[in-house]
């Protein structure tokens, strides 16, 4: 087995920015040679996200609803506010429901993704972000 680590680097915008990554992260199998294996797909962030989703307006947006109405922006007395007056406590929360990371087979040198599956990076935070994204490829 070999493991190979590529990064993703890219810019965000503020509350509730959705990132369709697919054809990075297969063009970074791509760049590895490998054929079968997994990749593990991380945020080293506490207020951005990963999961797969159907990546067309209407599951974004119903998406983003419910981000409001579980962890509302306004209208909360978070207090991770109140500690670091920094407005993102809502963002935290939404990042820990959806979780940091993302396992993905891959089978000839593909993604086994479904059909209308594709991978999502989703920023929280209240302001513009220069993000990283470790990708790590373990296989043959």
């Amino acid at each position: 087995m070999l493991v190979k680590t590529r990064e993703l680097d890219f810019f965000t915008q503020p509350n509730v920015d959705f990132i369709d990554l697919t054809h990075q992260v297969q063009e970074a199998l791509d760049s590895t040679g490998l054929t079968r294996g997994t990749v593990t797909i991380f945020t080293p962030s506490s207020t951005s996200a990963l999961t797969t989703i159907e990546y067309e307006s209407g599951a974004l947006a119903d998406l983003e609803r419910f981000f409001e109405q579980v962890a509302p922006q306004f209208g909360q007395d978070y207090r991770h506010n109140l500690r670091w007056g920094d407005g993102n406590g809502h963002s935290h929360l939404r990042a820990a429901i959806i979780g940091p990371d993302l396992h993905i087979p891959f089978v000839n040198g593909r993604l086994t993704l479904g059909t209308w599956q594709q991978i999502l990076f989703i920023e929280f935070d209240v302001r513009p972000r220069r993000r990283r994204v470790i990708l790590q490829f373990v296989g043959e």
